[in-house]
């Protein structure tokens, strides 16, 4: 054992792996032989989670002194049989035994068999990935999660829709000459096919080309971004914004970069938050706490575990997409001056559609100072005022694509000096600028679209509740209709589609909790009273061959998500203004109404539907 030592300890300064090591454990690896057999391993390379080797006999096959000894034990132990501990051995060696043929009509799986071949014919060499674990199977890993989508009715299809300028809200399927009417975009407000939109895109395109060159630390800071950051600005009466290439990346980049440099920041979401905040916050690593929807209490005694000194952030959103509900805004901005906190609001689903220039829900608080006050000027009080950071979209009601932040100039120019998402990702090319400028300037100065908007949203709920349709009770322009099962909210999309010539798309899980699954609708400007009644015809149709839960049906058995239930009891839920049943007053979309008299000379407000568009839907009802 003296000579051992003696020859460990010379060679232990020769070598890189044992220089790192005890001369007590080598010593000890030299008396055990560094036995590599089957039994003092347990290796069985077939079994998931085994390498066939521990960490310390991986390292030592590294060494050339040592290395030699292990894989002449290695090329011994090959000899024995997978042992019977393994799952895939089955108590005997029939399947290292068998031929592929055999295995394959076992049920025993290719890659299984490859990797037995490698493990029990291996001849001695050196140690490598190659000759000690069989490739991993990708395309296996694929198929399995989307086979886990398609069991549990979670898989997403994408129907052919083609949304036609000229015929909005008219659409062609894969076939050109099958029109639909779409009941389910985001483009709440038509604003795509705006003349005044796409002229200025025209127009743009035409003068600066088709894309922006690079991102804008690169290809430059065109006017375009300039003026267009600074209409956002004005409309949400900020110092500052900044745009993204959507506002799935605003969400990400500016939280995670704002909440990573802050020391020691807690972050407080709604629990229906949308994933682009989620990802945010992951990616920020910071603490993080989750409140109960639109829960006041819920959210206070989170706060209050903590001093004011310590950096916080409350997220939440103004309109929730899928189920129309409204975030309590101002109590959050109370509580977050209470707990030392700053306010995050994602208003995506409200920007161009509530307050009187389009500003969103927090505007829509302070309607009528809105209204007078000068443009871009700061209303000190304001609900908007007290918001620190606004996040939007240009992709929905505005029409276009992208996304932005609106804060003050100093947060603004943080994150457009530190956020990722913004430095290194190609900035929108000049059209889309031109024509999300044009769309804003537009809704900023025109109230028919939402007034038509809002009115038709009214309509249709009214309408759905005559005829037992269960809605999600909201305050919103959001038509969230209950089915509660996947499978047969798929069905009914399906049936929509096929028999009435009528796109509303199923929304399912993780979208929407299980047992919550909708057929989420959107009315517009353009979806006048002949397409509601054949909307609500086809629904009632729908519900009763499918045998779907009415309103009724789900007051009988206690309710979900509000439908069902008692108003005092939705009112916890829905946002808004206890005792409001919707955002828009009465007394506001008369105001908008009479405005647009005004503005266009006495010309009443109605859908502008071509008459070509009428007689494809009559003739598609005949």
């Amino acid at each position: 054992m003296l000579n051992a030592s003696k020859s460990m300890s010379i060679l232990s300064g020769a070598c890189p792996y044992l220089a790192r090591t005890g001369l007590s454990a080598l010593e000890g690896l030299s008396a055990r032989g560094l036995s590599t057999s089957a039994a003092g391993q347990a290796r069985c390379s077939v079994c998931p989670g085994h390498t066939g080797q521990s960490a310390l006999l991986a390292k030592a096959s590294e060494c050339p002194v040592v290395g030699p000894s292990i894989r002449a034990q290695d090329a011994a132990a090959s000899k024995h049989a997978i042992p019977a501990s393994c799952p895939f051995a089955k108590g005997d060696t029939a399947a290292a035994s068998s031929t592929p043929a055999e295995r394959a009509s076992s049920g025993t799986t290719a890659a299984v068999s490859k990797q037995q071949q490698q493990q029990l014919g291996a001849s001695a060499g050196p140690a490598s990935h190659g000759s000690r674990e069989a490739t991993f199977d990708y395309e296996g890993m694929y198929q399995a999660k989307l086979a886990k989508k398609h069991a549990d009715k979670s898989y997403r299809y994408f129907n052919n829709i083609n949304r036609l300028a000229q015929r909005y809200p008219q659409a062609h399927t894969a076939n050109a000459s099958n029109i639909v009417t779409v009941w389910c975009s985001n483009d709440y407000l038509g604003q795509s096919k705006n003349p005044v939109v796409t002229d200025a895109m025209k127009m743009a395109l035409d003068t600066y080309g088709a894309g922006a060159g690079g991102t804008r630390n690169i290809a430059g800071n065109s006017a375009l971004h300039l003026r267009l950051e600074a209409e956002l600005a004005q409309l949400h009466r900020k110092e500052a914004a900044l745009v993204f290439s959507s506002c799935f990346v605003a969400n990400d980049a500016t939280i995670s970069t704002l909440c990573s440099a802050l020391p020691d920041c807690v972050i407080f979401s709604d629990k229906m938050n949308h994933a682009s905040m989620i990802q945010g916050i992951r990616n920020s690593r910071a603490r993080k706490h989750v409140f109960d929807h639109n829960d006041l209490a819920h959210l206070e005694q989170l706060l209050a575990q903590y001093p004011r000194s310590t950096p916080k952030m409350i997220a939440f959103e103004s309109v929730y997409s899928m189920s129309g509900t409204v975030g309590r805004i101002p109590e959050i901005c109370a509580l977050a001056r209470k707990y030392g906190a700053i306010t995050f609001l994602d208003e995506v689903h409200a920007v161009g559609m509530y307050g009187p220039h389009g500003a969103g829900v927090a505007e829509h608080y302070d309607y009528e100072a809105s209204l007078h006050a000068a443009p871009g000027q700061r209303i000190a009080g304001s609900v908007l005022d007290q918001v620190d950071i606004v996040t939007g979209t240009l992709g929905k009601a505005f029409g276009i694509v992208g996304g932005y932040i609106a804060a003050s100039s100093s947060l603004v120019d943080m994150v457009r000096s530190y956020a990722p998402g913004f430095i290194f990702t190609t900035s929108l090319p000049p059209p889309i600028n031109a024509g999300a400028v044009a769309s804003i300037q537009y809704l900023h100065a025109s109230q028919r679209e939402r007034f038509l908007q809002q009115t038709h949203t009214r309509e249709l709920k009214a309408d759905l509740a005559a005829a037992g349709i269960p809605v999600v009770p909201n305050p919103s322009h959001i038509v969230p209709v209950l089915v509660g099962d996947a499978e047969r909210a798929k069905m009914a999309s399906d049936m929509l589609l096929a028999k009435h010539n009528i796109y509303v798309q199923s929304i399912n899980y993780p979208t929407v909790p299980v047992g919550e699954e909708r057929l989420r609708i959107t009315p517009s400007p353009g979806h006048d009273g002949f397409m509601r009644a054949r909307l609500v015809a086809a629904l009632d149709s729908v519900w009763a061959t499918l045998g779907l839960r009415r309103t009724a049906d789900w007051a009988r058995e206690g309710g979900r998500c509000g439908v069902g239930e008692s108003r005092a009891h939705s009112e916890l839920h829905v946002g808004w203004k206890r005792g409001v049943e919707h955002v828009w007053e009465d007394h506001q979309l008369k105001q908008a109404h009479d405005a647009e008299l005004a503005r266009k000379g006495g010309v009443a407000i109605k859908p502008a539907i071509p008459e070509t568009v009428q007689q494809v839907i009559s003739a598609t009802m005949a």
